[in-house]
């Protein structure tokens, strides 16, 4: 993120693109609620546009976004064809916007293309780590700067920039020794690692704040919709994606900090592209899972481990929930909450855990390895996200699972 020291252009011109740029957003949610092929959409708003094509192209894609996840969550919400709010510029590096390091002041200069041979250029102020990153991805082969937003922040402008690692060495699954299995889930993600000997260990991770704050975010939103207060509802959504954003970096982090401790490990998740059409519970609560960012904290996970050199896996999610991992049996009467209690068998454990432990079961069966036994795995140990996961495997946790504590038959949750 970074502020504008403006040589040349104006604020002004950067408020006029941003009013072009709202403009032909409103215009796709239009022809999209009149029953318009995206395809033509695209073409028209292209031609119309008073922003270079490709800006344009990724207004579009942006519009297209939102319009997906309201399909996707029952048509609920479709998004509004008249904002009055300021609205991003959305570019390419190279096209919209160009970013270079001047050599004598060793700055980092811009130029923005604001409209159609209209540009705004000066050079960029953020913090030093900011400003040292940006220029390690201009000037080094092996990282990439992408797509950019022209922001304004009250009373001042903003270029958000999208930085990314190009390439990373990442070990051959095929020769993975120990199998991390990640359950995420809408307020916590419950991790086991597993080798061809058996369970090595496991955690959950608890992130309630994110649950609770994407809550509130929503109520504010309706809240303000019901009594048409809707010049400031897209400036709360992004608050609230960016808080979600940030906690779900933090998450990924430890995620693969604690894969990492693992000899030559390999991450496995739930394969999610068809998931999201076997989940019907009703309005209210297919809102609250449709809209769950599962598939983000995966793909952040996916690419932090790349960076490490740790490879990801999918497999097939049928029944991770409500199988038993003791006696196979499969029901969805086995689960109540965070707690799993096999029917048949007796077998308890944490419900998340659980999961991650099937996920890795799934993983070894992919891949072609033996499948341990699974139904003596260790304490679970829960921690709250930003706690830490310091502590051994057979620490009795402070945080524990109240009440999902087992009762002398086989199974591991710690009171």
């Amino acid at each position: 993120m970074f502020q504008f020291d403006i040589h040349g252009g104006s604020q002004q011109l950067l408020d006029t693109g941003q009013l072009e740029a709202r403009r032909v957003v409103n215009e796709i949610f239009r022809l999209d609620d009149e029953g318009h092929d995206w395809e033509t959409i695209k073409d028209e708003v292209v031609e119309r546009s008073n922003h270079v094509k490709n800006t344009t192209q990724r207004l579009f894609d942006k519009a297209t976004d939102a319009l997906e996840r309201y399909y996707d969550e029952d048509e609920y919400g479709h998004p509004r064809q008249n904002h009055d709010e300021s609205f991003p510029i959305r570019m390419n590096h190279g096209e919209g916007y160009q970013l270079s390091v001047d050599e004598a002041s060793e700055r980092v200069s811009f130029r923005v293309t604001a409209l159609k041979r209209n540009f705004v250029r000066g050079t960029l102020k953020s913090s030093p780590h900011d400003i040292e990153r940006v220029k390690t991805a201009l000037t080094d082969d092996n990282w990439r700067v992408g797509t950019a937003e022209v922001v304004r922040k009250r009373d001042r402008h903003e270029l958000h920039v999208n930085v990314t690692h190009e390439t990373a060495e990442v070990a051959d699954k095929e020769h993975a020794k120990t199998f991390i299995g990640v359950d995420v889930n809408e307020d916590c993600v419950g991790l086991s690692a597993v080798t061809e000997s058996g369970v090595e260990d496991s955690v959950v991770i608890e992130y309630p704040d994110i649950k609770k704050t994407r809550h509130e975010y929503f109520t504010v939103r309706k809240r303000m919709q019901s009594a048409g207060q809707t010049t400031l509802e897209t400036e709360v959504q992004d608050e609230e994606q960016r808080f979600v954003h940030n906690q779900l970096h933090q998450v990924s982090r430890n995620i693969v900090e604690w894969a990492q401790q693992f000899e030559d490990p390999v991450i496995v998740f739930e394969d999610l592209k068809d998931m999201r059409d076997d989940i019907n519970y009703g309005t209210r609560m297919n809102r609250r899972l449709h809209s769950l960012p599962f598939a983000q904290l995966q793909d952040f996970v996916s690419y932090k481990a790349a960076w490490q050199g740790i490879p990801s896996e999918k497999i097939d999610p049928e029944y991770t929930s409500q199988e038993c991992v003791d006696c196979g049996h499969t029901t969805r009467s086995n689960r109540n909450g965070k707690r799993f209690q096999c029917v048949h068998c007796g077998f308890q454990d944490h419900a998340d855990r659980k999961a991650a432990l099937l996920i890795c079961a799934k993983g070894l069966e992919k891949l072609n390895r033996n499948v341990p036994a699974l139904n003596n795995p260790p304490f679970v140990r829960v921690r709250r996200h930003g706690n830490g996961l310091s502590e051994p495997a057979d620490h009795d946790p402070v945080s524990s699972v109240r009440g999902y504590q087992t009762d002398g038959e086989t199974g591991s949750v710690s009171d």
